[in-house]
Order: C-alpha cells, then structure tokens, then sequence
C-alpha cells in the first residue's frame, strides 16, 4: 500500500470555552458548533476595545475540538498518524481519551502516532484544547484554533520518518546537476528487514534515479542516502521555476520471503544554486540577481489565520504582477502550502523561526506605542522549545528551492526592548514616535545585550545541524550597538531594518559579510540605497500586503503598511512600486488635491472627480521611456521618463470633468492607463477570481470581487454602499472590504464596499451542483453570479 494522505475538514464539533471533560471519547458534544477545518474562532467574534490592539482587536480565550473519523479495514497492521500543521495555541491532543502530548508554538507542526490507540470497531475521536487567554502575546493578529489543515496519514510499518527527507543539489549548472537525498527512515515491525530505496526525479517524460538499500533493524531507525545525477537540468529560478517530481519508492524484503514494493513519499523539489558575495550581492545559477521583497503576515482579513493556498495563489499573483520576485516570513513559520506555492511561482523566501527569544518584548494592548505594555508571548517557552521549534522548521521547509536563508531572529536587540547596554545612555528605535524618556535611557537591571550574540551562536549552531546548505541570517535593528557586541558575528549574511544609513559604513567594518535590507521603507531613497550599492543584496518592504493587528488605536484593527489591502485590493503605492521593480511595460495615473502635494509622501487615489476648475496634482507611474497625457483628448504634455530622483511624472492641472488618459510608449511596446469622472453608483459588478483547479490539499474557496459602477461601467471609488450577500447552494465564509477602521462584526452577512470594492468567500457545499452568489443594495441592481464548477 502506498501511503495514503486524508485530508481532514468536516465531522468537526467546536466549543468556544473549556469543557474539562471533552478529552474523554464518550463526552457528548452534540450540542457543539459544526466547524470546517482549518478554522479561525478569532475573526468569529465581535471586535471589541477591551481585547488587544495588538492582536487586532478580536478575542482569544480557550477552545475545544473534536474530530470524528471512520477507520478503514485495511489500515490495519500499518503506521497512523494525524497531522496538524498549526494549533495556534498551547495545544493538548487525546485519541480515543489517551493523551498525546502537544506544542505551545502554534506556527509548528504536530506530528501524533495514533496506530496503538485505533480501535477498528469504533470511530476515532480526536479530542484538542486550544488555550489561547493571552491574547497580548503577539505585536500583531494570530488567530485561535486549529487554524491550519489537517491530515490522518497511512504508512507500511517501514516508512520515512515525519519530513524525514532532504533533497540537496550539491552541484547545479545548466549542463549537469548532481543530486543528494537524505531519508530518515523507521521500521515499527518486529522484524529485521532489507530496505532497497529507489528516487525517481522526473520533469515531463525525462526521468532520472538513484537507489541505496540498507539492513532495517526491528524497531530501529537510519539514515540512508542516495545519490544522482541529471543531464542539462531545467534550474529553477524566478522567471522559470522549473519543478521536478520527486518519488521515493520502498522495496521491503521481510525474513519470510514476503516482499513489498510502494510509494512512501511525493514532493516537487528544485535543481539551483546561489550564493551571496559580500561584494557583488546575490547570485542565483551564477547570474547577479537584486532581491525584490515583501515582507508578509499569516492572515487574510475576515479569514484570520485559516487561509487556503488559494488565497494567497491571488496574492501571490498580484505581487508577482508588481515585480516583486522575494518573500520573507515575518515574523514566524508560515503554512506549509505557502513555500509550495513560492516554490511553483518563483518567489525566493526568508524563513524565519521567532520574534523573541528569552526576553520578552513590549506588546500593545491600548494602541501603538501606548504605555504600558504587556509582556506576554514565546519568551516563555523558548528557554524549553526553541531548539525543537526550530529543528521543526528547518525540517519541514528545506526541500523547497524558493527558500534561501533562514532567519533566527526578528529585531531581537530593539533598543531597550528588553536589552540595553551601557555604551549607550539613551537608545531610540526606528519605531518609538511618543516613546516617554525613561523608557530611551540605560537600565542596569535590564538583560544586557550582550547576551544576544550567546543565543545567536547557539541558534545558528541548531541551523547548521539541520542544513548546511542555507545561510543563517537575522534582522537586526539596532546594530550600532549589537554589532559591536558580537551579535553579527555567527551569521552568514547580516539583516537590516531600516538601517540604510549604515550599508556603507558596516561594508567597511565587516568586509566579508554580506548584507541585505531585511526590513524596509517604501521610500524611494530606501531603494536607491540597494540599486547604487551592489554589496546590498536587495530589500524586504514593510509589507506587502494590509494585516491584522499591530493596531495603532480603536477603531483601527490592523496595519496599512501593504501594497495589497486586506482584501488584496491594489493600492496607489503597488502601482509606484511596479514602476520600480517591473519589467513588464505599465502605466498608471493618480491624482490629489494640489494642495494636498507633499511630495513623495502624497496620498494620491484613482479618481477624476473634483469640483470644476480646481487644481489638482496628477501624478503618472511608470517604467516606459515616454508618457503622453490627454484630458478629454486634448494633450497635457509629453513627459520622458521619470529621473532616479523622482517616484512618478508630476504636474498640476485644472479638473475639467470627462476622461483623463495616459500613453506611454517606448521602442516596442505602447501600454494606456484613463481615469473617468464618474456618474452616481447605481449597480454592482460581480467577478470571480480565475483559479477554480483547487488542490486536493484544500477546501474549494470561490473568491469574488464586488465593484460598484456607475451606469457606464465606471467604478465608483468613492462610493461605501452597505452591500448584503446571500449564496445558494454554498457557505458564506466572511467578507472583506480591506477599511481597517470597519469594525462591523467578520461573521456579518453585510459590509460596506471601501473605495468601491468588497471581496466575498464562498464555499461551495456540493461540487456537483451550482452555486451562486446574490449581491444587493440600496439604489443599485441586484446583482447575482453563477459560480462555474471545478
């Protein structure tokens, strides 16, 4: 039998408070909620100011789960194991009322043998409390619950170990690649038996293998290794991430002359190479390559932490659309789908383990930065958990090929937070606007920095047990102190926040460490700053997309630092940054009140309405070589392209209503951009997003954009219409509009549009059968969209 992976979603019982008889099998838990899997009790409840404004304003509290499911006949005598991908928090797991242990971290996998607790006869109940009561335990939203997928997996006796695989290519170029993969393996049978592996790495029709056999011992584990090679490989890179098969096939020989041959694992993995040269920057298959990217938190809005892969495919998507070719996991292990899909799209990818380490940091619970803080979080469990947390990410993400550092540390020496030293009377961060003075100066009875570069040695040593293959890295945020105290030294390449400044400076002082702005402004200065130094291997702006949390003060739940809203709406600033980072031909135009000019730091919008005459800024986005702008047809001027000094092409000009429109050309390529003044919202236009070709590894998720438009189709952005939406033959899952300040409850089955636009999840209840989704309002046409089958 191959082994057989299930994935877990209904027969799911929720309860929102503690039951301390739940573990046991024959509790009654009829009058408990029906839930999906993965699942989010956070966005479920009303927001409210009396919770964290670090967590987003949403409670947390304990829950309980209990997961039914019907055995099968022929899983006996073989391996059963369930496997969740992250229980945020401090998870307690029983099998048919016997205790299986669990994790405090919930960003980890948990990995529970269950075969000895299987009764063929019965069901299996999976009884799981989450205790999440500390909800000021995060600077930003984390969610409650079992809030990533779920899998019961089927293995023979002799089978890998969990992420007991690590496929390496120790040498990659386009004519010849050699190829390593390490297994892990375990034989639960109580008997010797002789184990033949046999890897098969295939792209299309052209395959390649390697095999190593080995003695098992009953009951024993080794590690077993085989080697290959590939002729010509495709490499993987950002532009063409090129995937190979990878299967691992198990020839079993028993004692009494029974042999058994099957798949024991499937994965998609990448032939590359890179490097970082604290010279010229990063290099990836011996081409010099400028890293362009976003840093990004686990939520989608309405969905909290239970986001599905394809999700994140749409906003993937649109940051790929943007040139963004990089992803750093800020500020802790992601979904697992996520690195998958970062591997198929060509993304490369910071993994980072944690935010603290062994002290703990401020976390807001009245608004940003307003004092006091809380001192909940991980602090207290890393002394015990780190070294198996991080073991647990290195292991579950180093077959991807899009991840290429790991990160050990988030801004673990913030000033005063809680380290200080004495070489510093007063230390400020690069984010402590309204900071009272006593919190700046020198403590002695606070942890003393130099205790970081103890921990950041011992992590970087648990790292390069794991893997040798991948720099170990941190983002750092005061190294005008932590540097000088070793706290760069055991890294291979050196992170900055917001540190620019220093590049030069610290290129001198450390020569042979690469550096890379692991945090970042959207500043056209702070990118500058990578473009005219070589050394710098690229950038990671604060952030890419909206997310919840980090909130600076009620109603606000969640921070607008993203290019994408919550509901992965574009902003203006995605279309400066694609101007930028882009090579795909754009043009896109903005305007504001030309009062309102400050610069690069305008708020500018998509509109052409203003009152008739008034001067308005109009600012152009663009990356071609020349950009024509008509008003009504008439030309405004010609404009070459844009200077390294400037963000955008700039003028004034007087509102005259109709239609503002862009060209922009350059030898090969015309592209256009128009802004229309536009009429009294008065219908609803319902899109559904392209990617209905769900994986087997998730639930089916329609996601459906709702624009309201004038009577020519215009989109009205202006408009905050109150939107209702019901679904036939499907499930309602949450709406988003992407205003931080809507603090209309997520389980509504109502929001208003924001700038004209609310993004709708449905789940559909029958596959089979049409879903469709009606949308309504006051003064606009009832809209209704029939959903296409899968």
């Amino acid at each position: 039998m191959n082994k057989t992976t299930y994935l877990i979603t209904d027969n799911c019982k929720f309860h929102l408070g503690d039951c301390a008889d739940a573990w046991q099998s024959w509790f009654d838990d009829s009058a408990w909620a029906n839930v999906t899997l993965p699942h989010d009790w956070s966005v479920t409840q009303p927001f409210s100011r009396e919770h964290s404004s670090g967590t987003g304003y949403l409670a947390g509290g304990i829950g309980w789960y209990r997961i039914r499911i019907t055995p099968q006949e022929d899983w006996k005598g073989k391996k059963i194991s369930l496997v969740f991908d992250g229980i945020y928090k401090n998870s307690k797991i029983w099998c048919n009322s016997y205790y299986l242990g669990g994790r405090p971290n919930g960003y980890l996998p948990i990995f529970c043998d269950i075969s000895d607790q299987i009764s063929y006869d019965q069901d299996i109940v999976i009884s799981v409390q989450v205790d999440h009561r500390d909800i000021a335990d995060s600077r930003w939203f984390t969610g409650s619950g079992i809030v990533r997928k779920v899998q019961l997996v089927v293995e023979e006796p002799v089978h890998l170990i969990p992420d007991g695989i690590f496929f390496t290519t120790p040498e990659a170029t386009s004519e010849h690649a050699l190829f390593t993969v390490n297994h892990e393996v375990c034989n639960t049978s109580d008997v010797n038996v002789r184990l033949t592996v046999t890897n098969k790495l295939s792209n299309g029709n052209t395959q390649f293998q390697s095999t190593a056999n080995i003695l098992l011992p009953a009951g024993g584990e080794k590690i077993l290794e085989t080697n290959g090679s590939v002729e010509s490989p495709l490499l993987w890179s950002m532009d063409h991430p090129s995937l190979y098969r990878l299967e691992t096939w198990f020839h079993v020989e028993y004692p009494d002359g029974t042999i058994l041959e099957y798949l024991a694992d499937t994965r998609f993995v990448g032939i590359r190479s890179f490097s970082f040269d604290p010279d010229q920057g990063f290099f990836l298959n011996g081409v010099n390559t400028l890293i362009k990217g976003v840093c990004l938190h686990h939520d989608a809005g309405c969905l909290g932490a239970a986001v599905l892969p394809s999700v994140w495919r749409r906003r993937l998507e649109k940051l790929k659309a943007m040139g963004c070719n990089a992803i750093r996991m800020s500020h802790n292990p992601h979904m697992p789908e996520l690195y998958g899909l970062c591997d198929s799209m060509g993304f490369l990818v910071i993994d980072e383990a944690f935010d603290e380490w062994e002290g703990p940091k401020n976390k807001w619970s009245t608004g940003h930065n307003v004092y006091p803080p809380k001192h909940q979080g991980y602090y207290l469990d890393f002394p015990q958990w780190h070294k198996a947390d991080l073991t647990t990410l290195i292991r579950r993400d180093r077959c991807h090929p899009s991840v290429i550092m790991w990160s050990i540390g988030n801004e673990i020496d913030y000033p005063n937070d809680p380290y200080c030293h004495p070489s510093f009377n007063t230390m400020t961060g690069n984010n402590d606007a309204n900071k009272p003075a006593a919190e700046r100066e020198y403590n002695p009875h606070r942890p003393n920095a130099k205790r970081l570069s103890e921990i950041a040695r011992n992590l970087g040593r648990i790292v390069r047990d794991n893997d040798l293959t991948r720099p170990v890295t941190l983002a750092a945020a005061f190294p005008e102190l932590s540097a000088k105290l070793g706290f760069l030294d055991d890294l291979d390449v050196a992170g900055y926040n917001y540190k620019e400044h220093l590049y030069e400076e610290s290129h001198r002082t450390y020569p042979q460490m690469p550096f890379i702005g692991s945090e970042n402004g959207h500043s056209l200065a702070a990118w500058r700053a990578v473009t005219e130094n070589p050394y710098i291997s690229g950038q990671f702006l604060w952030t890419g997309i909206d997310y919840l949390g980090e909130a600076h003060g009620w109603p606000i739940h969640g921070s607008g630092a993203g290019l994408l809203t919550l509901a992965g709406f574009e902003k203006p600033g995605y279309y400066r940054r694609q101007s930028f980072w882009a090579f795909e031909p754009m043009v896109h135009l903005t305007t504001a009140f030309a009062a309102d000019d400050q610069g690069e730091d305008t708020t500018v919008h998509e509109s052409w309405n203003y009152p008739e005459g008034e001067l308005v800024l109009v600012k152009c986005y663009t990356n071609l070589d020349r950009t024509e702008v008509f008003l009504n047809e008439e030309s405004l001027g010609i404009f070459s392209k844009r200077s390294d000094q400037d963000d955008s092409i700039t003028f004034t000009t007087r509102f005259h209503p109709g239609i503002l429109r862009a060209q922009g050309c350059d030898a090969d390529t015309q592209v256009s951009h128009t802004l229309h003044t536009t009429m009294s919202p008065c219908q609803i236009a319902l899109e559904c997003w392209k990617d209905f070709a769900w994986s087997p590894e998730e639930s089916p998720l329609y996601q459906i954009e709702a624009t309201v438009q004038d009577s020519d189709g215009n989109p009205v952005l202006s408009d905050s219409t109150l939107l209702d939406v019901t679904v036939e033959n499907g499930q309602l899952v949450g709406l988003e509009n992407g205003d931080l300040g809507d603090v209309t409850d997520y389980s509504a089955p109502y929001r208003r549009v924001c700038h004209g636009k609310l993004l709708i999840y449905v789940r559909p209840e029958n596959t089979a059968l049409k879903t469709s989704v009606t949308v309504t309002g006051e003064n606009l046409k009832t809209a209704v969209l029939p959903l296409p089958l899968q």
